[in-house]
């Protein structure tokens, strides 16, 4: 198997959906995008429904099902979106969307609605440069952050006339890509992309979406190795997926493959609710069990932020256990082990 699978029919000729599923799954594929290369493909059990590689990239019925918390836009980005191609949330961060196509399309995908094939050629030229005005026009943007879909699907050549006119804006002074290709098609981190991204003043750091210790290959490990070696600071990102990653030996095991690759555990996201996504979806006061669970049976190396992007753009808030609360005329602190202890409260 050497291609990227897209529909259906793909996928039951690759064995990885029974064929009686096609046209139920004809009707998934016509809103919502399908793409599995071939590194992900090969990463499947299809014996197994349970999958926790599969459940991420493998279509289903369950997401024509929209449950009534669920929006198109989940986190808000439209309420910050001055012009296309900008989301400005924050003062000293923005997003730039250079382009709508994945290498793969995550079945839990917050922005799932607009992510797809159509988006392949991303912003027009006119576009591009009134983003980039909107930014030399902000002072206060001190990083740009490349997004999407997946900014590293873009060509090696534009990928570095792009870095090299964020790196004209004096103000820039970091560069952030978040990316799925290091996992789902590590191939195509190249030298010459590598090169494209880091060829700048700028200082680079990429957030790798990955959810399970399994999609960390060896060819994912010599992608970020050639990142690494280029001077990128890297970066975790994973979405906590009820099915995937919502135990928390399965965590644990994920966070130090990472250290041991030299990426650091950065964010922990609580799904959002995107459409058709309840299937992936754990409470707070699951995931909060969680990331209390890591702490003290694993290293501080391993330990992620879990994060909640408060639906409507409000932003993203810290969303992990409190280890300290009142009690009476003191404090009651709970240690890894799950045992209280009052402390005073000193001014």
């Amino acid at each position: 198997m050497n291609t990227v699978l897209h529909t259906p029919a793909d996928l039951v000729a690759a064995g990885l959906a029974p064929a009686g599923a096609a046209a139920e799954l004809e009707s998934v594929a016509a809103r919502y995008a399908i793409a599995v290369t071939p590194t992900v493909a090969a990463l499947i059990n299809p014996a197994d429904p349970n999958d926790p590689i599969g459940l991420q990239y493998l279509p289903s019925r369950e997401e024509l099902e929209t449950a009534p918390d669920e929006q198109v836009d989940p986190i808000g980005d439209g309420v910050h979106s001055p012009l296309k191609g900008i989301v400005h949330r924050y003062p000293d961060r923005l997003l730039l969307t250079a382009t709508h196509a994945c290498a793969v399309y995550c079945r839990f995908c917050f922005r799932r609605e607009v992510v797809g094939p159509g988006g392949a050629g991303g912003l027009t030229p006119a576009e591009l440069d009134a983003a980039l005005a909107y930014i030399s026009d902000h002072p206060e943007v001190w990083e740009v952050i490349l997004t999407g879909g997946d900014p590293l699907v873009l060509s090696p050549r534009r990928i570095a006339d792009l870095v090299r006119r964020i790196a004209d804006i004096p103000h820039v002074k970091v560069l952030r890509v978040h990316t799925r290709l290091p996992v789902a098609e590590p191939e195509r981190v190249s030298e010459a992309l590598v090169s494209a991204l880091s060829g700048s003043r700028l200082r680079l750091a990429v957030g790798v979406h990955v959810n399970h210790s399994r999609e960390l290959t060896p060819a994912a490990d010599a992608a970020l190795a050639r990142l690494a070696g280029a001077g990128a600071l890297l970066l975790s990102q994973t979405v906590l997926l009820k099915g995937v990653n919502d135990r928390v030996e399965v965590l644990g095991e994920l966070m130090r493959a990472l250290v041991e690759r030299g990426v650091r555990p950065y964010y922990l996201h609580h799904p959002d609710p995107a459409p058709g996504t309840a299937r992936f979806r754990v409470s707070l006061a699951e995931g909060q069990a969680l990331v209390r669970g890591l702490r003290g049976r694993y290293s501080g190396l391993c330990q992620p932020t879990y994060v909640l992007d408060i639906p409507g753009g409000f932003g993203k808030i810290p969303a992990g256990p409190a280890w300290i609360e009142p009690a009476g005329a003191g404090l009651a602190a709970t240690d890894p082990w799950g045992g209280t202890h009052i402390l005073p409260d000193e001014a």
